[in-house]
């Protein structure tokens, strides 16, 4: 839940709350006190907080002099790790790329407001370092967290190049505007929506039909009719999880929020439930996913070139995307016959499988 304000408690203020509470998580510390995480982190600029300005060339080019690093991608339900060097890199105006084997991500520039180098000293005496960006709202969009094996001359040469002439305690909290009254379905041309679905040739084209129709996704998977997207029971995200850690299949796991999707791509291995968590712990991979928060899951088929794209997408209650899986796939290849043939096994829900 994000803070509506933030003025709420002066740095001051949040220094002596943290150092009388210092074991909480920032963030549930930050959403337990009405604050935002970039108001925690900007309240510890001058002692372990260095503000950076968000140059996005600059933050991903020198991110790739770091090194072995852990990039870090979450939404309210999930958060998603991946761990390598940051490789490939191509920045746009409107979108960037990070194209690593590893380190898989979508970027969009705008989104990236607030900037921070953050020093923590962990309960064994050690210094974790990591780069860490803010939105407007105050929600954190991306992190870079150090390893061991990252290069620390390069991280040092890379904040100097960053740090801003600014290093106020306090930044300028603007909440996401509140979402006004979803589309009338009923006012929608399903026909043509489902016409324009049909003769996909290449998934992005999705994007343009949600934007053309002014649906939301989830509105798009419920208007796409049987052939396309089908509701599936409660718990298909764990049953799909820990069949292909079984199997070995290769899949891709999509996370992101409104300023970075990350990406994993291959094999997922080492599963753990923790009460609502959904831990993946494998090398260089980890995510932790809130079953709890999943409200609806969707098999979803959009047509390409190469053939159908099969994903299972999981929704939230209010409707925003959660994750999206999909069996490894590269451009110009035809999906793999097991990971479809997994998803339509997956039981549906009741009125879907009578539709």
């Amino acid at each position: 839940m994000t803070a509506t304000h933030s003025q709420s408690l002066a740095p001051q203020e949040i220094l002596r709350l943290r150092s009388e509470n210092p074991k909480s998580r920032e963030r549930d510390f930050a959403q337990a006190n009405g604050i935002t995480e970039a108001d925690y982190v900007a309240a510890h600029v001058g002692t372990s907080a260095i503000r950076l300005n968000v140059d996005i060339a600059a933050i991903l080019n020198g991110a790739t002099t770091l090194g072995e690093v852990m990039a870090l991608t979450r939404n309210e339900s999930v958060v998603h790790e991946k761990i390598g060097p940051y490789e490939k890199v191509s920045v746009g105006p409107h979108a960037s790329l990070v194209l690593g084997k590893q380190i898989d991500l979508r970027i969009f520039p705008k989104a990236w407001v607030y900037g921070f180098a953050v020093e923590k000293t962990d309960s064994e005496g050690n210094i974790r370092r990591s780069l860490q960006f803010f939105n407007k709202a105050g929600d954190a969009v991306h992190k870079i967290h150090l390893r061991d094996a990252s290069d620390l001359a390069a991280y040092e040469v890379l904040v100097a190049q960053l740090r801003s002439e600014d290093q106020s305690q306090t930044v300028e909290i603007k909440p996401a505007a509140a979402k006004g009254e979803p589309k009338d379905i009923a006012t929608v041309d399903v026909d043509g929506f489902r016409e324009r679905w049909t003769n996909m040739t290449d998934v992005h084209q999705f994007i343009m039909i949600l934007r053309d129709f002014a649906v939301s996704r989830k509105q798009a998977v419920e208007l796409a009719g049987e052939e396309f997207a089908w509701e599936l029971e409660a718990g298909t995200v764990e049953s799909m999880m820990n069949t292909v850690s079984e199997t070995g299949q290769p899949i891709m796991v999509f996370v992101g929020n409104n300023g970075c999707i990350q990406i994993h791509t291959g094999p997922v291995k080492e599963i753990k439930m923790m009460g609502p968590w959904l831990n993946v712990m494998d090398p260089t991979f980890h995510m932790h996913f809130r079953t709890d928060h999943v409200h609806a899951v969707w098999a979803v088929r959009k047509p390409t070139k190469d053939g159908h794209v099969t994903s299972l997408e999981a929704y939230d209650e209010q409707g925003e995307m959660i994750a999206q899986f999909f069996g490894e796939r590269h451009e110009g290849e035809a999906e793999r016959t097991d990971w479809r043939e997994l998803v339509e096994a997956l039981p549906r829900l009741a009125q879907s499988a009578a539709a």
